[in-house]
């Protein structure tokens, strides 16, 4: 069977923080990764399972939608003023990217 993955990314010019959960919601992975298709794609290339992907509306927001769409399960990009959620307590972009894929596994 297909473990589904949940992934957040928190996207800045230069870097993205990601979280991965499995389907029961457990961190299974973090990491930062440079803003490059090529980079984005190899980490991509090593997640086994279905993927789901989630990153707020900004700057680099249809760059990496046309780039991650075609290999992911599911694509949402989010709007960053109604993710109230990630506004509340500790803020880092560490945990704004696990809070949005916690948001996207529906917790």
């Amino acid at each position: 069977m297909e473990q589904e993955k949940y992934i957040g990314m928190d996207v800045h010019q230069a870097t993205i923080c990601v979280a991965v959960l499995d389907g029961r919601g457990k961190l299974i992975m973090e990491c930062i990764l440079e803003t490059k298709a090529a980079t984005i794609l190899e980490f991509l290339r090593g997640l086994h399972g279905s993927l789901s992907v989630t990153f707020e509306e900004g700057t680099s927001a249809a760059w990496l939608y046309d780039l991650l769409k075609p290999h992911v399960s599911h694509l949402v990009v989010c709007d960053p003023r109604k993710n109230a959620l990630l506004q509340d307590g500790s803020k880092s972009d560490r945990i704004d990217a696990r809070k949005l894929a916690e948001l996207l596994r529906g917790n």
